[in-house]
């Protein structure tokens, strides 16, 4: 098993190259730049930022845009869902960046079942866009932490299987939906080689999550013990201690070896 460990934020262009020398600096592997509020990156600057990162050895992924509903009543805000989710896969492109990890949609007035089939048909004219634009990026639904939001991780995994498409586990927003994590349902659901994760300590209810907060040694122990052993695995922490985190998750990995 191999962890890439990083955070996820890159920040402002004009430091960005200065932010990864120091990510370099830190061991990180990996960065996820949030498009959370925007596509920030003009395609000028993804070019030098991709090739900075390149240089360092240090894999690039992006956050999309918060405001997705690929299963909203309303047909104007499917396609800007639609239409957010392959901005980022353009500059992206641009930035080299492995994958689109994205938030898919609420349930709504519809059932799950329909949910399900309304996200599954969009995800699939956008993997038909990629396609015919030569890109290799890829596009990751991420597991979702609040009980009413689509994403529970059978629901991801289906989606991976019927479409094609990426997958992003986020551990918490798994602990916080459904109480627990079982890990060996996750290894039978996700048996790629590959797996991009988010983590974090986290604040739930019985809705499920609340905010994200500092990760405990704890939680970085038993997230890495649970972890398969025969995978490429990503970890992003999305903490808003992220730094700090991302360097005490890679020290308890190193003793842990």
């Amino acid at each position: 098993m191999t962890i890439k460990f990083g955070p996820a934020g890159l920040g402002p262009v004009k430091d960005a190259e200065k932010v990864l020398e120091q990510y370099k600096k830190f061991g990180f592997k990996i960065c996820e730049i949030a498009f959370t509020y925007s596509v920030y990156i003009k395609k000028e600057d993804a070019k030098r930022i991709g090739k900075k990162a390149k240089e360092l050895g240090i894999d690039l992924t992006i956050h999309a845009p918060y405001f997705i509903n690929l299963n909203s009543l309303e047909k104007e805000k499917v396609e800007a869902s639609k239409k957010r989710i392959l901005k980022c896969c353009e500059i992206g492109e641009e930035l080299g960046v492995k994958r689109v990890v994205f938030h898919p949609g609420y349930y709504g007035k519809m059932s799950k079942e329909e949910t399900y089939e309304n996200i599954k048909n969009q995800i699939k004219e956008i993997l038909n866009y990629i396609k015919k634009n030569n890109w290799k990026i890829k596009i990751s639904p991420e597991t979702m932490g609040k009980v009413n939001v689509f994403g529970s991780f059978e629901e991801i995994s289906n989606l991976v299987k019927e479409t094609g498409c990426d997958f992003c586990i986020d551990f918490a927003h798994i602990l916080a939906r459904e109480k627990k994590v079982d890990y060996e349902k996750i290894k039978k659901l996700f048996p790629q080689e590959h797996w991009h994760c988010h983590f974090s300590g986290i604040v739930y209810g019985e809705k499920g999550e609340k905010h994200h907060k500092s990760t405990e040694k704890e939680d970085w122990k038993n997230l890495l013990e649970n972890l398969p052993k025969d995978k490429e695995i990503s970890i992003v922490c999305e903490s808003p201690t992220l730094i700090e985190d991302s360097i005490e998750g890679m020290k308890i990995y190193e003793k842990l070896k």
